[in-house]
Order: C-alpha cells, then sequence, then structure tokens
C-alpha cells in the first residue's frame, strides 16, 4: 500500500468516526440557564423575578428537565420532568398550569425540542437552539391561539453560572 493511499484511507476512518465520537460529548444543552426577564413583552411590574432551566443528563438518553418561574409577587412555579430522548411522553410533576406532559427529542447536539400537551391535548411545541458561542439559548415557542393562528414567539436564555 502506497503511502498516499494509507494517507486517504486513514483520512476516511476519521471521518467516519468523528461523528460517533462527538455523539459521546455532552449536548451543549445541558446546564442552567436563566431568561432576560428585562426583555419579555410585558409590563415590567408583570414580569417574573426570576426564570430559570435545568437541563440535566440522569442517563445516556435520559435528562432531568426543571422550570423554576418566581413571580412578581415572590410565589414560585416550579416543575420538572425526567425525559428520555426518543419522543415518548413522559409526566411533568407539580406545577402544571401549561402542560402536564412532555416529548423530547435532541435531533443535534444543540437542539432540543419538546411538545407539551395539557389534559390529552397539544399546548405548545419549544425549540432550543444553542448559540455558536454556548453562551446563550434561544427559545421558539409556537402554540395556537383562541383565534385558531398560529402564534410564534422566542426568548433568549443565558447560561448561568
Amino acid at each position: 500500500m502506497t503511502p498516499w493511499l494509507r494517507g486517504v484511507l486513514l483520512l476516511l476512518a476519521m471521518c467516519v468516526a468523528a461523528p460517533q465520537a462527538r455523539a459521546t460529548e455532552p449536548s451543549p444543552v445541558l446546564g442552567r440557564w436563566s431568561v432576560d426577564v428585562s426583555r419579555l413583552p410585558m409590563p415590567p411590574e408583570a414580569r417574573p423575578k426570576r426564570v430559570t432551566f435545568a437541563f440535566d443528563a440522569v442517563e445516556a438518553d435520559k435528562w432531568r428537565i426543571r422550570v423554576e418561574i418566581v413571580q412578581a409577587d415572590g410565589s414560585e412555579r416550579i416543575s420538572t420532568a425526567t425525559v428520555a430522548l426518543d419522543g415518548s411522553t413522559s409526566a411533568i410533576a407539580g406545577d402544571t398550569l401549561e402542560a402536564d406532559a412532555i416529548a423530547a427529542r435532541l435531533p443535534q447536539p444543540g437542539v432540543l425540542v419538546l411538545a407539551l400537551g395539557k389534559a390529552r391535548v397539544p399546548a405548545s411545541t419549544r425549540v432550543y437552539a444553542v448559540s455558536a458561542d454556548g453562551r446563550h439559548l434561544v427559545e421558539t415557542a409556537t402554540h395556537f391561539g383562541a383565534d385558531g393562528k398560529a402564534v410564534m414567539r422566542m426568548f433568549q436564555l443565558d447560561r448561568a453560572h
């Protein structure tokens, strides 16, 4: 085998192995994120004091998701779920005002897609995408309003330290 052919085969082997190596790296979505509440589209007095999301790996393909909202009056709304990343449905514990069921998929390491339901009816879809620098998480939330029209909102979360 010539050195050139050996080099081409080595390069080909590295290209084939690279996606597998990346698949074992933790997703950049994992960690704790906070919403910049000053940017929420509501009057300042109605804005929550704090909104945080935590995404923690509990098994290879299973995550714990915790959302904590501290309302303007100081009351707390906390929702938690442990979800498989295969799209199967899991129950949400705690505050289920918005949703009581969740399904999750991680189509790419930096993108998380959630489907939320309430009383066995679709509630919303959330797509989370990590910025290239890993410092921000953009949430795109979609649902249908009472008038039947699609509503889409985007929020930026910052990585909490």
